[in-house]
């Protein structure tokens, strides 16, 4: 079972069908798909700079942005099987099926140490990875992505979140950072016909 991020930056690039053709036509029965917020998320960090609310609320709104992207995702292919309870996913992958999460489980009453922007939507990724016991997590990113840098040193270039490497060192799966327009290397992967190297 693979857990795939799509980063949000995704979600007004043409390429963006494409890569949800591939995860549901390929991806069927193996990949559970978690959604970036893009400009829902951009939003939420807009209005919290100018009314200076606490990163409890905005991080509720944050997950409800990355829910409007998987509503979204979910619009451009409906293959994709929405979710939103962690414990549904394994069903849905036995049936065939290529699950789209809706993170709602993952709003807070109260602060803890995953309502702040130091975790975003990777860190939430490499989470439900561990929930699950991925074989793989993969994340689709806009930007250029190093292949000589360390996940520290990706979270220092702003690449992934903060929390990301520290959360990432107990994780029993290779994690991996793909360009949008590794479309093919994702293929590759996917059919087993390629590996990268594990982070």
């Amino acid at each position: 079972m693979w857990v795939v991020k799509i980063g949000g930056s995704l979600c007004a690039d043409p390429v963006l069908p494409q890569w949800l053709d591939l995860l549901t036509q390929i991806g069927g029965g193996r990949v559970t798909v978690v959604c970036g917020g893009g400009t829902f998320a951009d939003e939420v960090r807009r209005v919290q700079a100018h009314w200076q609310f606490n990163d409890l609320a905005a991080h509720n709104m944050a997950v409800l942005a990355m829910a409007q992207t998987a509503y979204q995702l979910h619009a451009l292919n409906p293959a994709l099987q929405l979710t939103a309870r962690k414990t549904e996913i394994p069903d849905l992958l036995r049936r065939g099926k290529t699950a789209l999460w809706l993170p709602l489980e993952l709003r807070r009453d109260k602060p803890d140490g995953r309502t702040s922007w130091d975790a975003t939507s990777d860190t939430i990724a490499l989470d439900l990875a561990k929930h699950l016991n991925a074989e793989q997590l993969v994340l689709v990113k806009s930007c250029a992505i190093d292949p000589q840098l360390t996940l520290g040193e990706l979270g220092d270039a702003g690449v992934v979140d903060p929390q990301f490497a520290e959360r990432s060192g107990d994780a029993a799966f290779p994690i991996t950072l793909l360009h949008k327009n590794q479309l093919a290397t994702m293929r590759a992967l996917l059919l087993g016909e390629t590996t990268f190297a594990p982070r």
